[in-house]
């Protein structure tokens, strides 16, 4: 377990802001890059400290449920977008949509000072060595590991890749990727439109680079479970070559 606390809060779009993390326990953490995955842990709004499990394995998820609510962290799966070791710092991205999930009313009012955790869990972007290309696909909880994904890849990457925000003022303009890999913006630019929805369909009647390729695909759990039953009936792609992650549902909030 790592206690740290909030040094920035920048806003980089209507639907996504980053929130900045820093101390000196953050020498503990060893950065793998890509979509390097960690337990975020932040108070409920009304708690006047961060209580963090005292457990540092798998273990303190028991210890988290038995603290009663009045007590009890949040804590959301998030990727780390940027770790800076000579600064002591960690970015770490969300999406921003009012108060109807509790890491985006956090992040939302979060200032310096204010108290965060985080718990390693590691990367799950692990493709097979010497593929000709990779697709990967998402979107905006997904963004900030695909965007983690391109700036670590080596600069020989082909890639296809596909990204779905809410609307076209969320569209990056100075992300870092290899020359490779080609990207495909997705904006909603509607408030009814289903998350994820928009990246498969385009998916589906995209025209793909030939040979066998390496997926990443990750967001609303229908958008994962989607693509990957596309690619195996209708495009023969393997199932050991996608990696597939539901972050959420529609219509779902996760237990607190």
């Amino acid at each position: 377990m790592i206690t740290l606390e909030v040094v920035r809060n920048t806003r980089l779009s209507p639907h996504f802001a980053v929130i900045t993390l820093g101390g000196p326990e953050l020498a503990h953490l060893n950065p793998t890059g890509f979509d390097h995955t960690v337990r975020l842990f932040f108070p409920r709004e009304g708690q006047e400290r961060l209580r963090m499990p005292a457990l540092s394995s798998e273990a303190w998820m028991a210890e988290l449920m038995l603290m009663p609510k009045s007590r009890r962290p949040w804590v959301r799966n998030y990727t780390i977008r940027r770790f800076r070791p000579e600064a002591g710092e960690v970015d770490i991205e969300f999406v921003l949509h009012g108060d109807t999930s509790p890491a985006s009313a956090w992040a939302s009012r979060a200032r310096p000072g204010d108290p965060a955790g985080i718990f390693d869990i590691g990367i799950m972007y692990l493709p097979p060595p010497g593929l000709p290309w990779h697709l990967l696909v998402g979107e905006e909880s997904a963004l900030p590991a695909v965007l983690a994904i391109l700036e670590d890849a080596p600069e020989s990457l082909n890639a296809e890749v596909f990204l779905e925000v809410p609307e076209t003022a969320d569209i990056r303009k100075d992300i870092v990727h290899p020359e490779g890999a080609r990207i495909h913006w997705l904006p909603r630019d509607a408030a009814t439109a289903v998350p994820g929805a928009l990246a498969l369909e385009t998916v589906r009647q995209a025209t793909l680079p030939e040979g066998r390729f390496y997926t990443w695909v990750a967001g609303e759990s229908r958008l994962a479970t989607g693509l990957r039953r596309h690619l195996v009936n209708d495009r023969a792609a393997a199932k050991s070559d996608i990696a597939f992650f539901g972050y959420w549902r529609q219509g779902r909030s996760s237990p607190g």
